[in-house]
This record gives structure tokens, C-alpha cells and sequence, in this order.
């Protein structure tokens, strides 16, 4: 827990004020950042420093003991939002009290994690951030507690005080270490916490524990056994409400007045006179205020007095109640000179049913917003929120949550669980999902895919294109053309992928062979994008046919490529010097007529305009593949025509 009265460290920051200008902040998802404007303290206006420095960054999102507790609850948010409408009441609150406890127990999860790491590491810096973490997680987890008995188990009178009790037992464990070593001692009798220990579990209803260790004193001291046993007796008597018994909340009331005054009884018999302690336990299970305010030491805090008194003045208040005496319990506790602590008021807002004043005053006095997401998700769950909305439209069930998953999104990694939580924000969450999944580096093919699929899974098109078209520009300056035309076809980027297909025949047109085969091969009916990729995967066809001695096929295929005017015109030469090894197969591939359309092809391709930068020599190669291919076309002919009147007779 911060506290908001405390001096916070300086930052420097470089230059800041050398040039007497005034500063400007603005808080990110994650950071602060702090810049310099272009205004002077005073005088005109004058050209400020372009640098933005980063003054404060999230701690907690870059501990990875930390990262564990969003992990791990990230797992629970989830669980949580599968919980059906239609469940009956009664079922879904013991579902919600259920994910309440699995919350906190990653929460003290990782809280003993950071406290072995803070024994173990020889870093202090270190040892004092796990520290102050620790703290922090101390808080949150005593505040979710009490937040779970009053809130989301809703437990009635009689019930409400075990809770209470239970809480203050789990948040209060050194009693349990100190009588440890006092009946682990070789005299448990004579330790100077003997007494200490008798009467901290007594102020925490622990009576059958404080019976065990007050027999120690009670066998030294024979002289005394009947006071003593008169004391033990009173503590084995005291009724304590069993909610699943037969027993009503009046009847066991009535017991309890009666056991009040045979308490009282002993007090003004002054049967324990001759024992201060004794007499002092006698007043503690009266519910005496002063002497419960002069056990401070022993209770620690105001809300351990809080549920000490009702203990032993009011066992079956009332939730209504509890507002009043946790008001007057922490008045009386603190004094009137000392100030509440930022937890103190969160806690006592919890007491007075305040739900939304628990969360605001939450929300400033925590560094993240962990906490207050998941217990306001937990909450609005449990319909204790419906009726408090934001003026911008959103409620405070979304707000939060879009808040705490912006911060995780700044993480190299936690971005992934962002995108369940921007899932269940159903306002505004495709929209801050949009957003920020544009701004997620994409350092490698396999980020890059894991982004493309959570755009693609919620049909987020743009997105898609615009990812696609990042990497294919990427993979295109590397040189890779297969993942650039990949990208390109996912992207749906006719342009590009014409950009690409004109690389890929450049290539071809250079080497001589094809690159990347496996995806030519398998383009299907993603070479429709575009006309020249419908080209270079059907030129790609022609070759594999030819590999594969299917002649026939891939003199169709070749000449369709140039009649149907899908081959670009500059790349026809090397169309047409592809037929030279058809057209001097033994055994005729063209027809007389394909023989025709071939010459049709060569000599529209010789009677078009010559490119201004040939050259002569390039000329001369021009010339002699033309006069090549004049005469393999007049051979092909002239069999085709033999052939054919060969077999008409």
C-alpha cells in the first residue's frame, strides 16, 4: 500500500529547467512521461527540446514473480466470465466465493515467493523492492478478504463474527510463532511471553488454545489450581455460534448473556483478585475497553480491536451495524492525534458497505490496477454494481478492466493476456483491442503470426491487412520472397503482390530456375489476386509439366499464357525460347494451328516498338533468338501438316 503521505524519491530528470521552460506530463498505460514545452517560465514563445523522458515505469508488470500473479489470475478472469446467467443464485454464490479464495491464494502464492527471495538475495535494493511488494500484496489480500466475507459471501449476523475472526486470524500470524517458541521453551511457564501468548489468542477467540497453554501455569503453581481451573472453565464454556447446528441465533444469544454474566459474576467475586493477569483476561472476556486499549501491543491494529470487542460485547451484530463500531473501534484505537493511513479508510469503507468508495480509494492508493479490476469484475459478477455507471457510457466494471489490460499490452509478453480481458469488455473492448494491437512490435515471423491469429480469430480485417503488409514489406527488404508474397496473399494486397511476382520472374529471368517452390506450387486459388501472380503460377506449372515429360499439357499451358494475354508482353521472348526445346522434340507437341498462333505471337512481338536503352549487342542476341525461333517453327509446321494429313487420309 502506497502511502500518499509520504515523500516521494526524485527523479532526475536531463537538462529539465536548463532552459527555463515550463514541463509537460502525460500518463501512459505503463509510465510517466515528461517532456519539455515549447513555453518559457516567462517571456515569449521559443523552439523546445524534442526529447520525452520516461520518469516512472511499472515496476510490478516487470517482476517476474509478479508476472506469475497475472498469469495466473488472467486464468481465474476467465473461469470466472464461463459462469452461466442461468445458474441458480444460490449455486453461482458459492461459485463467486470459490474464485474469491483462488484469487487469494495466488495472491499469498506469490507473496511467500517474494519474501523467500527477499531472505535470500544478498541485493538490499532488491531485498527492499520485494519488500515493499510484499507490503503491497499484504494489503491487497487483507482488503479482498474482508471484501469477500461482507460482499460476496454476505455472511449474517452470528456468522458475520467467525468470519471476522477467521480474517483477523489469518492476517495476524505472529501469535502463532510466538507460542511456538514459548511452549517449545524448556519453562513455558516462566517465558517472558507466556502471559503475551495467553492473552493474544484469547483476543482472537482461540479459547481452547490459550485453555492448553494456561495449564502450563497452572500445574507450576498447585496453590492456585482452583483459580485457575475457575478461569478454564470459563473459557470451555463460552458459547460460540455453530451456523450449520440446530441451535437459533436467539437461543444461542440467550446462552451467551447468561455466560457474559457469570463472567461478570467472577469480576465482582473478585475471585481472580489475587492474579493480575487473570483478573485481566476476566476483564478482556467482559470486552472491557480499557483494558482491551491497553493491549495494544497485542492486537496491532484497530480493526483487530474492532472484532475483539464485538467478540465479547456484540457476537451476533448485525452487517447494518458494523459501519458504527469500526468507526468508533479505529476513533478509540488511533487517538485523537493520530491520522488514519490510506488503508485504514479503504478498510473502514469496506465496514460502512461503501463499495465504490473501497474501489476509488483503492484505485489511488495502489501502483496498478490489478487489484481493483479483478475485484470489481468479481463483484459486478456478483450483481453489486449494477447501479453505478460512468458519464462517458462505459461502466466501472469496463473501465477498469480496459485500464488494467492498456498497462499489460506495454508488456513484451502480457500483451496475450490483454486480449481476453479487451474480450469481455463488450462496449469498448474491440475498439481499445484495435488499437492496441497496432502497436505491438512485431520483432518475428512467430509474434507476427500470433498476432495475425488473434486478429483473424475476432475478424479484425484491417488489422490483418495492415500486418500483413508490415511483414511483407519486411521480408521484401530481406530478400526473402516467399514470406513477402506469403504475407502479401494473406494480406489480400493485389499491388504487392504484383510488386513480388514481378521480383520473383526478374529472379527467374537472372538465375534461370525458380525460388521457393513449395509455395508456387501450392498457390491454388490464391494466384487470382492478381494477373501477374496468375502468371507466374501458371508459368510455374508449365515448368513442373515439362519436368515431367507431359509435353503436351505444357505447350497448351504456354501457349494459353500468351494468347489469353496473361504473359506480361516484355517476358514473350522467353515464352517463346521456352517452346524452342518443344518445337524440336522428334514427335510433334503443336498443332498446325498452336504452330500458327505461336508465329502470330513472334511476329507481333518483332513488329512492336524497341526499347530505347538496347543495346547493339543486345540487339544482335534479339535477332539471333527471333531468327531460331522462325526456323524451329517452320520445321514444327511442316511435320504437324504431314502429321495431320497423314492421319485425315
Amino acid at each position: 500500500m502506497e502511502e500518499v503521505d509520504e515523500e516521494p524519491s526524485p527523479t532526475l530528470i536531463p537538462s529539465a529547467g536548463f532552459h527555463q521552460r515550463h514541463l509537460g506530463f502525460e500518463w501512459g498505460p505503463g509510465d510517466l512521461l515528461v517532456y519539455e514545452t515549447n513555453y518559457r517560465l516567462q517571456g515569449p514563445r521559443s523552439a523546445g527540446s524534442p526529447f520525452v523522458h520516461i520518469v516512472r515505469r511499472d515496476e510490478d508488470i516487470c517482476s517476474p514473480i509478479l508476472r506469475k500473479l497475472f498469469n495466473e489470475s488472467h486464468l481465474i478472469f476467465v473461469g470466472l466470465q464461463k459462469i452461466r446467467e442461468d445458474v441458480p443464485s444460490k449455486n453461482k454464490k458459492t461459485q463467486f466465493v470459490s474464485v474469491s479464495k483462488n484469487y487469494r491464494s495466488v495472491i499469498r502464492a506469490c507473496m511467500e515467493e517474494l519474501q523467500q527471495n527477499a531472505v535470500s538475495t544478498q541485493d538490499g535494493s532488491l531485498a527492499s523492492q520485494y519488500g515493499d511488494q510484499v507490503s503491497i500484496l499484504l494489503a491487497i489480500e487483507l482488503i479482498w478478504n474482508l471484501c469477500e466475507v461482507l460482499f460476496i459471501d454476505a455472511a449474517p449476523a452470528g456468522s458475520l463474527l467467525l468470519q471476522l475472526l477467521d480474517w483477523v486470524r489469518l492476517h495476524k500470524s505472529d501469535v502463532d510463532t510466538r507460542a511456538r517458541e514459548v511452549l517449545q521453551s524448556e519453562n513455558p511457564a516462566l517465558h517472558r511471553s507466556y502471559w503475551d501468548v495467553v492473552i493474544s489468542l484469547v483476543l482472537q477467540g482461540r479459547m481452547d488454545e490459550a485453555r492448553q497453554v494456561l495449564s502450563k501455569q497452572a500445574s507450576l503453581r498447585p496453590e492456585s489450581s482452583s483459580v485457575f481451573k475457575r478461569m478454564d472453565v470459563l473459557l470451555q464454556s463460552m458459547p460460540i455460534f455453530n451456523p450449520t447446528g440446530a441451535q437459533t441465533l436467539t437461543e444461542f444469544d440467550v446462552r451467551w448473556r447468561q455466560w457474559h454474566e457469570e463472567c461478570d459474576r467472577c469480576l465482582q467475586d473478585n475471585t481472580f483478585a489475587g492474579n493480575r493477569h487473570l483478573e485481566t483476561l476476566v476483564k478482556v472476556l467482559l470486552g472491557d475497553e480499557d483494558t482491551l486499549l491497553e493491549q495494544k501491543e497485542l492486537l496491532g491494529t484497530w480493526y483487530h480491536f474492532l472484532v475483539t470487542r464485538l467478540l465479547f460485547t456484540q457476537p451476533t451484530i448485525k452487517p447494518p451495524d458494523l459501519h458504527y463500531y469500526a468507526q468508533s473501534s479505529m476513533n478509540m484505537f488511533l487517538g485523537p492525534r493520530a491520522s488514519p493511513e490510506p488503508l485504514d479508510i479503504i478498510l473502514l469503507s469496506a465496514f460502512e458497505f461503501d463499495l465504490h468508495q473501497v474501489i476509488k480509494d483503492c484505485s489511488i492508493a495502489l501502483n496498478n490496477w490489478w487489484f481493483v479490476a479483478h475485484l470489481t469484475d468479481l463483484l459486478d459478477h456478483c450483481k453489486l454494481l449494477q447501479s453505478h455507471n460512468l458519464h462517458f457510457g462505459s461502466n466501472l466494471r469496463e473501465f477498469l478492466v480496459l485500464e488494467y489490460a492498456s498497462g499489460l499490452f506495454t508488456h513484451h509478453s502480457l500483451w496475450q493476456l490483454a486480449v481476453d480481458y479487451f474480450d469481455h469488455c463488450p462496449e469498448f473492448g474491440r475498439v481499445y483491442l484495435e488499437l492496441q494491437i497496432e502497436r505491438v512490435p512485431l520483432d518475428t515471423e512467430r509474434k507476427a503470426v500470433k498476432v495475425l491469429r488473434i486478429c483473424e480469430d475476432r475478424q479484425m480485417s484491417e488489422q490483418v491487412r495492415s500486418i500483413c503488409k508490415i511483414m511483407a514489406k519486411r521480408a521484401l527488404r530481406n530478400n526473402r520472397l516467399g514470406s513477402a508474397l506469403s504475407w502479401s496473399i494473406r494480406a489480400k494486397d493485389a499491388a504487392f503482390a504484383t510488386l513480388i511476382s514481378e521480383r520473383f520472374l526478374q529472379d527467374y529471368c537472372n538465375r534461370g530456375s525458380f525460388t521457393d517452390l513449395d509455395l508456387l506450387d501450392n498457390l491454388g486459388p490464391a494466384m487470382l489476386l492478381s494477373d501477374r501472380l496468375t502468371f507466374l503460377g501458371k508459368y510455374r506449372e508449365f515448368h513442373r509439366l515439362y519436368g515431367e515429360n507431359r509435353f503436351s499439357e505444357a505447350a497448351r499451358l504456354l501457349l494459353s499464357l500468351m494468347t489469353a494475354r496473361i504473359a506480361p508482353r516484355g517476358l514473350w521472348m522467353t515464352l517463346l525460347t521456352d517452346a524452342l526445346p518443344l518445337l524440336e522434340q522428334k514427335e510433334v507437341i503443336f498443332s498446325v494451328d498452336q504452330t500458327y498462333e505461336l508465329m502470330s505471337c513472334l511476329e507481333e512481338l518483332n513488329s512492336g516498338t524497341k526499347a530505347s536503352n538496347t543495346t547493339d549487342q543486345d540487339e544482335d542476341i534479339e535477332s539471333t533468338k527471333t531468327e531460331l525461333l522462325r526456323l524451329a517453327l517452320a520445321r514444327n509446321l511442316a511435320m504437324a501438316i504431314v502429321k495431320e494429313g497423314t492421319i485425315e487420309t
